[in-house]
């Protein structure tokens, strides 16, 4: 090749990259034919590459096609369909094949897995059936490059049956075999399929083996067998690559372990923005939204800019924490990074103003988004539930169904929520009606059944909540047991009391309310015995009443104090503090007396 075409080849190669229309592509070929580079090994394929993304129409692809002799090289044409099955226009790869065979073309070993996996990326399973036939008649079945795209894309397309079948009749098997099954079972949700198999591998399994079974034990909340597996991956050299070491975060996670994230997390030297969300959001999975803000607060000094995904979880985090301050900041800083709003943010926007009580602003959000799905409806609905706007709640109900969404047993309790808030006794029946009758026929669960009997306790109706305990398919909770009590207490209603009491020691509850509840019940009405015997109830189980609590934010670090705890280390300072507010307000005549 002669220094001027070699320089010309580099140059059309740049302008092919760049050429995203079918018109100034047809100039460059021009070029490619008179320097006869139109066959060069690095042309064709950024042809086939510029192919697949940006023509539609094949006739001109297929015309080019024809300038190669098939029967020297099956390269330009397997080129082709690759191209296609990898770019935006998967299924044109299964035109341009059966165009080439009808002119001559003879498939080999490197077409089926190029027309397989542009079946994968339409889930085209008839399709699928149809090249799995083709290569058992070819021929090029017994090629294990074509086995295990069989497996793998049947394992894409769902189809884990079928890849099953593949994997148990081929004769060997290397570590992409198991890998692809292993996945498929993950991605299909059988993640105990996973684990078996995983079991039974006798090869070497590599880093996407690992991923997928991390995935499976975490999903499974399988502990014990996520830590055989991480102390096995540790002995490979892959062990210590950071896409397995953010799995393994993540599988702790889920395993609600987050003293094991944790040691891993802060093991890892180089950190990327996948470390970072799997602790974030974990965190905030494990009821630790505290501890997440801490940490998001230590990424943003590391320098990483948080994307959509932390940005939800840290919302979460303000919701269950009440922090609208640092919501508001959140928010602020999505609209001047130009983050672009999708249902997830948005939804986590509206779930956080609702819980901190700022319900105009989580109303406004909502009206903003251009999409909204389940989840953003039940944040809304349930928001305004919780601040005491029921009929708002229920109204915007009528438009969730006029909107054609289906509400879930989520968007119920809400409802329910809203009526107990509000006191709208008929309307909780009839929605509880509703829920389980055509054509929703959703089965309640406890936690329904928890709002109905704390809508009818609110409303005096104890009679009607122990028939509704009674229809009940599951034993009561700590919950309606709760909303008994508290009706008792309430309404002098002691004649429930014994046969709770009853039921106590055998109740598979650890929290202290319902106990003290009930010893509050029997000392109203001096029945000491009974205080004593509750009492002594707690004591035999462990149980013992949690202190109150309150958290504060300044400067933003968070503060919290517990009743009768002196361990903060501003301690003194805040008592004297507290003395000259205590003593400002009884010169100013707000108290009689100064404790």
């Amino acid at each position: 090749m002669s220094k001027g075409i070699h320089s010309l080849k580099w140059v059309l190669l740049d302008l092919i990259e760049r050429c995203n229309d079918l018109r100034s592509f047809k100039q460059i070929h021009t070029q490619l034919l008179t320097s006869t580079l139109v066959t060069n090994d690095l042309v064709v394929p950024k042809v086939a590459n510029f192919f697949g993304k940006h023509v539609t129409d094949i006739h001109y692809p297929c015309n080019f096609l024809k300038q190669f002799d098939w029967s020297l090289s099956s390269f330009p044409c397997n080129l082709m369909i690759f191209g296609y099955g990898a770019g935006r226009l998967p299924w044109a790869a299964i035109l341009v094949y059966r165009w080439s065979v009808r002119n001559g073309f003879v498939p080999d070993v490197y077409t089926v897995p190029a027309v397989l996996k542009s079946c994968a990326k339409f889930s085209g399973i008839v399709e699928v059936k149809q090249f799995h036939t083709l290569a058992v008649k070819s021929g090029l079945w017994c090629d294990i490059f074509v086995q295990n795209s069989l497996v793998h894309v049947y394992s894409i397309c769902g189809d884990t049956l079928d890849a099953g079948k593949v994997f148990d009749v081929m004769l060997v098997r290397d570590v992409v075999s198991w890998t692809g099954l292993i996945s498929g079972y993950v991605k299909a949700g059988l993640f105990n399929d996973a684990v078996e198999l995983f079991l039974r591998m006798d090869v070497v399994p590599n880093v996407a083996t690992f991923v997928s079974i991390f995935g499976a034990c975490g999903k499974l909340g399988c502990l014990k067998l996520g830590k055989r597996v991480h102390g096995l991956v540790c002995k490979y050299p892959h062990g210590k690559e950071l896409v397995v070491s953010n799995t393994v975060i993540d599988m702790y996670m889920k395993c609600e372990s987050v003293s094991d994230a944790k040691q891993l997390f802060d093991e890892i030297h180089e950190k990327d923005i996948v470390s970072w969300t799997s602790m974030i959001s974990g965190l905030v999975q494990c009821q630790c939204p505290q501890e997440s803000l801490d940490l998001f607060g230590e990424m943003l000094d590391s320098g990483f800019e948080p994307d959509g995904v932390i940005l939800t979880s840290v919302l979460s985090a303000c919701a269950s924490l009440g922090l609208l301050d640092y919501g508001r900041w959140v928010h602020e800083y999505i609209d001047r990074r130009r983050i672009k709003w999708d249902v997830y943010i948005g939804t986590s926007l509206v779930d956080m103003y609702a819980k901190c009580g700022c319900i105009e602003m989580a109303q406004h959000v909502f009206n903003l988004l251009p999409s909204k799905n389940i989840r953003t409806w039940n944040a809304y609905i349930g928001g305004l539930a919780i601040n005491g706007h029921g009929k708002e709640a229920l109204e915007q109900f009528g438009y969730l169904v006029e909107s054609g969404t289906r509400p879930n047993g989520v968007t119920f309790l809400a409802v329910f929520t809203a009526c107990c808030h509000s006191g709208l006794v008929d309307e909780g029946r009839s929605y509880f009606n509703q829920m389980t009758s055509p054509p929703y026929n959703l089965s309640p669960l406890l936690e329904h059944y928890g709002c109905m009997v704390d809508l009818l306790c609110r409303a005096e109706l104890v009679g009607e909540a122990m028939e509704l305990i009674k229809k009940m398919p599951m034993p009561p909770d700590v919950q309606i047991l709760g909303a008994l009590l508290s009706a008792s207490n309430t309404y002098g209603n002691v004649r429930l009391t014994p046969t709770m009491l009853k039921s106590l020691p055998n109740f598979k509850c650890q929290e202290s309310g319902v106990y003290v509840l009930l010893s509050n019940l029997y000392a109203t009405d001096k029945k000491w015995g009974e205080v004593r015997n509750v009492r002594r109830l707690m004591k035999e189980k462990g149980i013992s009443k949690a202190p109150g609590s309150s958290i504060i934010r300044v400067d933003g670090k968070s503060h919290k104090f517990l009743v009768g705890d002196n361990s903060h280390p501003q301690n003194e300072d805040i008592h004297i503090l507290l003395n000259i507010l205590a003593n400002q307000t009884y010169l100013e005549g707000h108290i009689d007396t100064l404790s």
